[in-house]
């Protein structure tokens, strides 16, 4: 804390800027919104300057936020900002460039993972924001499954290969089917809701198969051959392995399934592992579960990031607090209460990896997460790809037609953004 008292000092943000300032945010009200709250008081003792954070659900964030980037004076001091908005808002000049605050700060950049740099950082060369919180996706599984003997001999028989972790993407279907037809329990709780919710999970689906949506100069890739395999083992397995209803489902409805010891595998966010492991919570699968990388290669990416609106009044306060919320003491602090962090020197603490082993699998999937295309429009592609998605697990839609028309979608929105000619 001393270190960063310098620094202030040095910029100028001593005791005159500290007197009085109070810093409000917008976050969303979930559990890791809270356990910054409860970190508050230090930053108040340390400063002299007081934050409050405006609680509200996810759905309303967006809206309310844009409002006051419309406004002359944002009402918000600093943001919580997804990773769905890292595009739009920079792009629309709406987020305090923040290269300067780290050079002048000495701020170290360096302790972040690239993915999360890439994913909730810079856009268009320009940083915008700092990591905040990850929720990258991986496997999760039923450990206690795959060590049975009599499933294990039949796996031998019918695929002339010992029963054990998928390596592909293929191998991962062909064990959610195995599972459904041999285990008692779905195959794989699968979150099928058009939107969001199968946006997400499909994209597992097209990284592992080698596929992508976009190339690097923004051409549509997604109707690809490796774009094709994914759509279809997506399909297969939410058709003949998932749970019934699973077309309609989202996280809380996979979670609940897979609580209840009704399915061998999920493939969803990393964080989801402590809560299915709790016996309190989860009784039935607590102790039985484990978290690996998604097979076949590189799961989704996804985080939120802090950013300063270009109209915030306190902008030298507001880069004071991430600057103190960011730094290794309370990412650590806050990694112990729960919190899922950014920063590598907080997953490989001892302290964290004793209370957390799980961290170690974990970092793995950030450090090889993918992101999907950031752009202006990107809430939007999540709503054209998804109803694709849904149509052709529906049998409404052939493959290859789902995929053309999310394509000629994507095309759609990566034109009206400028980034196709």
């Amino acid at each position: 804390m001393k270190r960063w008292l310098a620094v202030w000092l040095a910029l100028g943000l001593g005791a005159s800027l500290a007197q009085g300032v109070v810093l409000r945010a917008l976050m969303e009200d979930v559990p890791e919104t809270r356990i910054i709250e409860a970190l508050l008081p230090e930053f108040e003792r340390a400063t002299g300057i007081r934050v409050e954070f405006e609680k509200v659900q996810y759905g309303a964030m967006h809206d309310k936020l844009v409002a006051q980037f419309l406004a002359p004076e944002n009402a918000y001091d600093f943001l919580q900002v997804d990773f769905l908005w890292a595009g739009e808002f920079p792009a629309a000049g709406w987020l305090e460039p923040l290269e300067p605050y780290v050079k002048a700060s000495g701020f170290d950049l360096s302790v972040y993972y690239p993915s999360m740099l890439d994913l909730v950082g810079y856009y268009q060369g320009k940083l915008y924001m700092i990591p905040m919180y990850n929720y990258a996706m991986g496997l999760i599984y039923r450990k206690d499954l795959l060590e049975r003997k009599d499933l294990n001999d039949r796996f031998q028989a019918q695929y002339k290969r010992p029963l054990a972790l998928p390596r592909t993407l293929e191998e991962y279907v062909d064990l959610s089917l195995f599972m459904a037809k041999n285990a008692g329990v779905s195959g794989a709780a699968m979150q099928g809701q058009r939107g969001d919710p199968n946006f997400m999970e499909f994209s597992n689906y097209l990284f592992a198969a080698g596929g992508d949506y976009v190339d690097r100069n923004w051409r549509v890739t997604l109707n690809s051959p490796q774009g094709e395999k994914a759509l279809s083992l997506y399909v297969r397995n939410i058709r003949e392995a998932a749970p019934k209803g699973a077309l309609n489902f989202n996280l809380d409805d996979t979670f609940r399934v897979m609580c209840q010891g009704q399915a061998f595998s999920m493939v969803t966010y990393w964080w989801m592992l402590p809560q299915l492991d709790d016996a309190k919570q989860c009784p039935k699968v607590a102790g039985k579960v484990a978290l690996a990388p998604m097979p076949g290669g590189a799961g989704v990416n996804g985080g939120w990031g802090w950013a300063i609106p270009k109209n915030s009044r306190n902008k030298e306060a507001a880069w004071k607090f991430i600057s103190w919320v960011e730094s290794k003491e309370i990412v650590k602090k806050r990694a112990l209460m729960g919190h899922a962090p950014t920063r590598k020197d907080a997953f490989q603490d001892p302290e964290v990896l004793r209370k957390y082993p799980y961290y170690r699998q974990a970092e793995a999937i950030i450090a090889k997460a993918k992101k999907v295309p950031i752009f202006a429009y990107t809430a939007e592609m999540e709503d054209v790809v998804g109803r694709e998605i849904s149509l052709a697990a529906a049998g409404q839609k052939a493959v290859k037609q789902a995929l053309q028309d999310a394509a000629k979608g994507l095309e759609g929105l990566l034109r009206k953004a400028g980034l196709l000619r």
